[in-house]
């Protein structure tokens, strides 16, 4: 099922169960795909725009998260964090650490990346492989690190 039919389903099943965070949520979530689909770019809603959109959503929530926390606000921490959950329920399975270390080793090997003036060329290929699994601040990390320690 697709993810436009999928958020339809969940808003009709979250009105009938209460829970109001998490329908606001998901018709936050079918606010940005109707956005997507009025924008007039003419692009079609793919998989890979799902995963993109859903993707942003998810860097927003964090982004919240780490200003609210600065903030000493941890109630509206806590709701971005909620709301954060909900939102990755749509993404791909998320990569531990390990397996993205892991990817970055094996695409490193295929390209040839040795050393930190490496970077520029490792980064892309493995953002391209771990498009919606994994976050793009950790592969980036993982990748500085693999390269710093060879």
């Amino acid at each position: 099922m697709r993810l436009k039919e999928k958020i339809v389903e969940d808003i009709k099943t979250e009105m009938k169960s209460g829970d109001k965070l998490k329908l606001e949520t998901i018709r936050s979530i079918r606010a940005l795909i109707l956005e997507f689909e009025k924008s007039g770019t003419g692009k079609e809603f793919t998989p890979d725009e799902e995963i993109k959109l859903l993707t942003s959503a998810a860097k927003k929530r964090k982004d919240s998260i780490e200003q609210y926390r600065k903030a000493g606000r941890e109630d509206l921490a806590s709701k971005e964090e909620k709301e954060l959950e909900i939102i990755q329920a749509y993404l791909p399975k998320q990569l531990s650490e390990e397996e993205i270390l892991n990817e970055v080793k094996k695409i490193a090997e295929q390209v040839g990346a040795k050393s930190k003036e490496d970077f520029p060329k490792l980064m892309p290929e493995v953002m391209k492989s771990l498009k919606g699994k994994a976050d793009g601040k950790t592969v980036r990390n993982i990748v500085e690190k693999f390269l710093s320690a060879k």
